[in-house]
């Protein structure tokens, strides 16, 4: 959730909570950072082990370590949510060896975001992403899964071919912030942990993970060869590193398709 629009994420945090548990008002779920992992933990887990509660959750797989929730913005946005405590992208049990692929299972997970929208988005129209620290509103690591911005879909497209495999400066501003970008040649991240990728990088430049926000795009190379384009932007003054705003939680890509 993203920190950028707070008084849309709060209203959010609360009717998420509220849709999980009992609170004794709006204002005590809105306050709740840890209403992601008590609807997962509560509710989603012990469903999907067979105790009698609701399941909350359109996907749960315990042995890969994920749940997978629909957000209450937007028409086809979906988080990716660790079944383990994981406060966020600081957290160091991200880059242990071994540790789940997240990022690979989220992307998977776009299935979703095709059955709510009822048609099959192409691969460079559909994003995942994870807010910084400073940029969210709930302490439990989640991914968002949802279609790109029109405009971000269509500077991808024009700037992409330009886009190599080692950081680089996004040649345009995108929400008035200067990202850095490099592409990556695995197909479904069989080999690639954009957690694990990223983090020596900001270790080098004496910067810490907590203040980083991450956006996976797909793409189709000119060749045909599918590929990510990974975005990196960091906290700095006015700027609560939430990549999130480069997604479009209406989806209007998908109906600028149909209209096509």
């Amino acid at each position: 959730m993203n920190k950028n629009t707070a008084p849309l994420a709060g209203f959010v945090s609360a009717l998420l909570a509220a849709a999980a548990f009992a609170v004794s008002s709006p204002a005590a779920a809105r306050h709740n950072p840890n209403a992601l992992w008590e609807i997962v933990h509560d509710y989603c887990v012990p469903a999907a082990e067979g105790a009698n509660v609701q399941q909350k959750c359109i996907d749960v797989n315990l042995a890969g370590g994920y749940a997978v929730l629909k957000d209450i913005v937007g028409i086809a946005q979906y988080l990716l949510i660790p079944t383990a405590r994981i406060g966020g992208i600081e957290s160091t049990d991200l880059l242990v060896p071994g540790s789940p692929n997240y990022w690979r299972a989220a992307w998977e997970a776009r299935r979703f975001v095709d059955d709510a929208l009822h048609t099959r988005l192409p691969r460079d129209e559909i994003s995942l992403a994870i807010n910084s620290a400073s940029g969210r509103t709930q302490n439990q690591l989640h991914i968002h899964i949802d279609c790109l911005a029109p405009d971000v879909v269509e500077a991808l497209r024009e700037y992409g071919p330009r886009i190599g495999t080692g950081w680089s400066r996004f040649p345009i501003l995108l929400r008035g912030h200067s990202y850095r970008v490099r592409r990556i040649e695995d197909a479904d991240l069989s080999h690639t942990d954009p957690f694990k990728l990223v983090a020596p990088d900001v270790a080098a430049e004496g910067q810490v993970m907590a203040d980083q926000t991450l956006l996976l795009a797909g793409a189709t190379l000119r060749d045909g060869t599918p590929a990510f384009y990974l975005f990196n932007d960091h906290v700095q003054p006015g700027d609560w590193a939430s990549s999130e705003e480069l997604q479009d939680h209406t989806c209007a890509v998908a109906k600028n398709a149909g209209q096509k």
